[in-house]
């Protein structure tokens, strides 16, 4: 039976880097992005490969999460009439803010990476538990480790640090991911979370140079945390989508789940803050509050 799978954030960077690594393991491909344009030249990109499958584009802005809903619904209904399983989602989708933001009332970062990839993700189970052995591949980033860890709201308290902030946000899907794997034990639908270690992407040109990002006390020290930056954001994009291709395909994690998958693509010891008891709970409550499953 034909594989599929959907990747989002997929017409660039790792996003498509991780399209064309999946379409040359023989999987039908759909990428999601916000542009047209940029989603017809990704697909024209990964079928000049001559993959077994075509791929296709599905448009959505995943910084609205009625637009998940949407995106969602069309996956599902797909996937339903075609009687093809979903056989690997990829919630690749991310971004980083310098500038505190809202998205519909909610701190942007939060929003599109944890509460858009959740939503999706959430919405389909019943495809992905239907379509079994399945995967879900949830992209993290190592900026967990100078998040606060405090999720009593969905922005912490004090200022706004773009880079603390999206590594917060980051931290709390990587909790949902792991408790997600521990609600589908069994089910046959495997959870991974896979750490790119960065590349030069969109997200990371420019944003990365500037020190607002960072707290004061690390401004203190920004020559050092810049040339830091700059030498983990200076990779390829083919090189840091390698974790999320491995956890999607490698045979040798068929029946595991749970799993962080490195930067040197192979396994790593969870962010211990993301197995926290006190957090999966806190995330947990913020979710359903601000990405409930049914809308009125």
């Amino acid at each position: 039976m034909k594989k599929t799978a959907v990747v989002t954030a997929g017409t660039a960077g790792i996003g498509l880097e991780t399209a064309l690594g999946l379409a040359a393991a023989g999987f039908a491909v759909t990428v999601v992005g916000r542009s047209m344009e940029r989603g017809g030249r990704a697909v024209e990109r990964i079928n000049a490969t001559g993959p077994t499958h075509p791929a296709r584009f599905l448009a959505a802005d995943l910084a609205s999460l009625d637009e998940v809903r949407a995106l969602a619904e069309r996956i599902a209904r797909d996937h339903a009439a075609s009687g093809e399983p979903l056989t690997v989602l990829v919630n690749n989708v991310g971004a980083m803010f310098p500038d505190r933001r809202e998205l519909g009332g909610v701190e942007a970062s939060f929003v599109v990476n944890h509460l858009s990839p959740y939503l999706l993700t959430e919405l389909l189970l019943p495809t992905l538990t239907a379509g079994a052995p399945s995967r879900i591949v949830n992209v993290t980033s190592g900026a967990v480790g100078l998040a606060k860890r405090v999720f009593r709201s969905a922005e912490p308290p004090g200022g706004y640090y773009g880079f603390h902030w999206y590594g917060r946000a980051k931290l709390a899907h990587l909790a949902h991911t792991l408790d997600l794997a521990d609600r589908l034990d069994g089910t046959g639908v495997s959870v991974f979370a896979a750490d790119p270690g960065g590349a030069a992407t969109d997200m990371t040109n420019g944003t990365m140079t500037d020190p607002k990002i960072v707290s004061p006390a690390l401004r203190l020290l920004w020559p050092l945390v810049r040339r830091r930056f700059e030498r983990s954001t200076s990779g390829p994009a083919s090189l840091a989508a390698r974790p999320s291709i491995l956890a999607a395909t490698d045979a040798a994690l068929t029946g595991r789940t749970g799993i962080v998958i490195g930067a040197r693509t192979t396994p790593v010891p969870p962010f211990r803050a993301a197995t926290d008891p006190g957090v999966v709970a806190a995330v947990r409550r913020l979710s359903e509050q601000y990405a409930p499953l049914a809308v009125a």
